[in-house]
């Protein structure tokens, strides 16, 4: 069993939120430094954490670092960053075996140790990180920005939110752009890290059965850099951007097998709105589960679609439906899948539909506490939009959603742009 989250800030503006459980048979720990999310930090922000991993003082490079994590009975170590509505996350995570389970009762302390040194005692040469470092992880991460284009799901996805955000902070990618990349030199990206762990909010989630007061100990022995107030305040997330009713449409030829159509729908409802979880009821019924209108009406009726599916963006409040399609099948597709969501906003929803969602999403919800990563995941989207709701209560909520509530949820969506990829062959 859970217990109920604790949360204290240990330092200022860093955060502590431990998960007390007995479930796993290991300790997670993760670290998330909170940043804006905006164009000139972006690139930067996406290329710190890989540098950070390279290599610190005491563990000058890869191999001896992941020698000592394999000395940990093989704790695992990584970075990267996140995407949070118009909040750019920068994440560490460690995981380590239960020290209850071995006879080595310090390997949490060892653990913690390591992230410490990650962040503030990194390996440094000439007023900044180690050039040769800085240079090899600054090509890796322009082969990962130029291979999103190889993945064509995920770049039609990101390619319709940039269409659709252009003009917000949530158009930009989370991995930044290559023109600055090419800016970066080591000295600058070193500042940048001070700054970020001088000044900017941190949460660090913790989800394991651990003494609270020595856990407290060991992070504060850890991480034990400056924190100078006032710290920097992180603007909300802005929800609507009003077209005043034009559709905004887009279309892009590349070299591809099939068409990908995607609509960018504006919800105006986030998280911590109360039609959100209705609104999370009307995504599983409209294209969240293989029982959903979609996919039974455009895969499975019309035979349209090689795949069909929609998601939310919880803290943009921002759905998105997306389907594979021969492109001469363009407007016959656009047209049904308009006409799922229409039904669902005229209450053309089966009893059936409501209990097969609701019985998805609960499984769902209970899947995500035997996993310490989904469950840190869970609280860190409830703490950013506002929310102490558990898990156990978040099921309550749904268990009682009616009718009326996905339809008055559904009503408040506005298709904004509608994209379509394909290579105009037969188009």
């Amino acid at each position: 069993m859970l217990g109920q989250p604790l949360i204290e800030e240990i330092a200022e503006g860093m955060r502590l939120i431990w998960l007390p459980t007995d479930k796993f048979k290991t300790v997670t720990l993760k670290m998330y430094i909170h940043q804006e999310l905006r164009e000139d930090l972006a690139t930067k922000t996406a290329l710190l954490p890989s540098v950070l991993e390279r290599g610190t003082n005491s563990y000058p490079d890869s191999i001896s670092l992941q020698r000592e994590l394999d000395n940990l009975y093989g704790s695992v170590l990584s970075t990267g960053v996140s995407k949070r509505g118009e909040k750019h996350l920068m994440v560490i995570s460690l995981e380590v075996v239960r020290p209850e389970y071995l006879s080595e009762d310090k390997l949490l302390n060892r653990g913690i140790n390591i992230m410490g040194e990650l962040l503030s005692n990194p390996l440094l040469e000439e007023g900044g990180f180690r050039r040769s470092f800085v240079n090899q992880e600054k090509k890796q991460l322009a082969q990962e920005i130029k291979s999103m284009i190889n993945n064509k799901t995920s770049y039609a996805l990101e390619r319709c939110v940039q269409e659709m955000c252009r003009d917000e902070r949530f158009g930009i990618y989370r991995l930044g752009y290559l023109e600055d990349l090419e800016k970066i030199d080591s000295q600058e990206l070193y500042t940048y890290s001070c700054e970020l762990l001088r000044s900017n909010p941190i949460d660090i989630y913790l989800v394991g059965l651990q003494r609270w007061e020595d856990v407290k100990t060991l992070i504060n022995e850890a991480f034990s850099f400056s924190r100078v107030p006032p710290l920097k305040e992180i603007p909300p997330t802005e929800i609507f951007h009003d077209r005043k009713g034009e559709l905004n449409k887009q279309e892009e030829i590349l070299p591809v097998n099939q068409g990908y159509l995607v609509l960018g729908y504006r919800t105006n409802i986030t998280c911590n709105h109360e039609l959100y979880y209705p609104l999370v009821f009307c995504n599983g019924i409209l294209g969240g589960f293989p029982h959903s209108k979609l996919f039974r009406q455009v895969r499975e009726e019309a035979n349209l679609a090689y795949f069909v599916f929609s998601r939310l963006e919880k803290h943009k409040g921002i759905m998105i439906t997306m389907a594979g399609i021969n492109p001469v099948n363009y407007q016959h597709s656009l047209d049904i899948m308009q006409e799922q969501l229409k039904a669902i906003q005229l209450g053309d929803i089966s009893r059936e539909e409501m209990e097969n969602t609701r019985i998805g999403l609960v499984n769902q919800l209970k899947a995500q506490e035997d996993n310490p990563h989904s469950l840190i995941g869970f609280y860190l989207d409830a703490s950013l939009g506002g929310s102490k709701q558990s898990v156990e209560e978040v099921i309550e909520r749904l268990e009682g959603i009616s009718v009326d509530e996905v339809m008055e949820a559904a009503n408040q969506i506005k298709i904004d742009t509608v994209y379509f990829l394909h290579s105009n062959e037969g188009g």
